[in-house]
């Protein structure tokens, strides 16, 4: 039987708290495309933590075994691919203070010229073919 989840409960008063009024209401106001965003990126970071665990566990298995079989070196070559996308826009943009602002315009403009810089737990509609 499958359980049904329960809507997440938004509470934005720490926004209303420290004068952020306006974007307390934005997300009031949108509500329901607020929680699936949350829910859609919890559930793709913890993919990727599952994906990043197993990919250790080959590796580990490769340094014991110098052996890993077709299935597991693709799953480690995707991985690996989805772990260098992770550090290369995430890095430079942690260090470049208010430059993480600028992350959304960087994944329009990529998915524009069919680059590919999402990783493949957090594929969406948008990038299906990807």
């Amino acid at each position: 039987m499958k359980e049904q989840k329960q809507p997440l409960n938004l509470d934005v008063s720490i926004f209303e708290k420290n004068g952020e009024g306006e974007f307390a209401q934005l997300i009031k106001k949108n509500k329901l495309k607020t929680t699936k965003a949350l829910n859609d990126f919890f559930i793709g970071v913890k993919n990727e933590a599952i994906d990043t665990k197993e990919a250790s566990r080959i590796i580990y298995k490769f340094i014991l075994e110098q052996n890993i079989t077709k299935e597991e070196e693709k799953h480690l070559k995707i991985q690996v691919y989805d772990l260098f996308k992770i550090l290369g826009i995430g890095v430079p943009f942690m260090l470049i203070p208010g430059a993480t602002l600028l992350i959304p315009f960087i994944l329009k403009v990529a998915e524009k010229k069919g680059v590919n810089l999402y990783p493949s737990n957090f594929k969406g509609k948008k990038n299906k073919n990807i």
